[in-house]
């Protein structure tokens, strides 16, 4: 009987850990004492978990996070997303959360944070096309992933083009720049859909495919249409993107520049 077991548990397909099981999360977590105008970063994945680049990423981000002096919170669960826990937070960063991981009442309340000034930076799949929220995909994205090259392909060296240099989440880019990446396509440019391009892909620079070459190919953008300040990054599916000094740089740009007050938007 046991070794019947053994067989059957050798001829069992192992689970993939890019493709975890979707989980609602219904209770809060306990949040640590005298958290105020935080950083929220959140890798909760109902999609694609990008397992490669999850553990470091969240660790850059909290070190940007405390360079700032700002106080942070990493966390995969969603329920943190109410309103009373929310408002201990003045950023919330999508760190490749994926798939539709909040319930309608956490979506809620995201907007909710949102309309009250509250600013999101959301992080490579936090742009795929496993969000389906439409509230999400209009205010966060404003397009719609289409994919990324394959096989050989999949991970390229491409010239990044910034659009925006006179944008606060661009400032000390240094140019040229090359990263090594997993580029994504989009169905259209979201500048169509009221966003503002701060940095673009040169499509020359790598071999995008007929299918998912976009001519204009935006990889950074912001939402000037939302009262919290909204951007998204497409870049850093390794772990060593969150090492690039650019990169870095542009994180801890937006971290800063999402938390400001509204108040400050007229400035720029």
């Amino acid at each position: 009987m046991y070794r019947l077991l053994a067989l059957i548990g050798l001829l069992t397909p192992l689970s993939d850990p890019h493709l975890p099981k979707p989980t609602y999360d219904r209770v809060a977590p306990v949040l640590p004492a005298g958290l105020d105008r935080a950083v929220l970063i959140v890798s909760k994945t109902n999609g694609w978990r990008h397992i490669e680049h999850i553990p470091h990423s969240n660790s850059v981000l909290a070190e940007i996070a405390r360079e700032q002096g700002r106080q942070s919170y990493v966390t995969e669960n969603a329920a943190v997303f109410n309103d009373a826990q929310l408002r201990r937070f003045s950023v919330v960063v999508l760190n490749s959360a994926s798939g539709d991981f909040l319930t309608t009442e956490q979506g809620e309340a995201l907007t909710r944070f949102v309309a009250r000034g509250g600013g999101i930076v959301a992080l490579h799949a936090a742009g795929d096309d496993s969000h389906k929220a439409p509230w999400y995909v209009d205010t966060i994205i404003g397009t719609r992933f289409i994919g990324h090259p394959g096989g050989e392909d999949q991970f390229q060296a491409a010239r990044v083009a910034v659009d925006r240099p006179d944008h606060p989440v661009m400032a000390g880019v240094k140019l040229p720049w090359l990263p090594t990446d997993e580029w994504y396509s989009f169905a259209s440019d979201p500048e169509v859909r009221g966003m503002t391009v701060l940095a673009s892909i040169d499509e020359a620079s790598y071999r995008p495919g007929e299918k998912l070459a976009m001519g204009e190919h935006p990889v950074i953008w912001t939402n000037p249409r939302s009262k919290g300040r909204i951007i998204y990054s497409a870049l850093g599916h390794m772990p060593a993107a969150y090492d690039d000094p650019n990169y870095r740089r542009i994180l801890a740009n937006a971290v800063r520049w999402a938390a400001r007050s509204p108040k400050a938007r007229r400035h720029e």
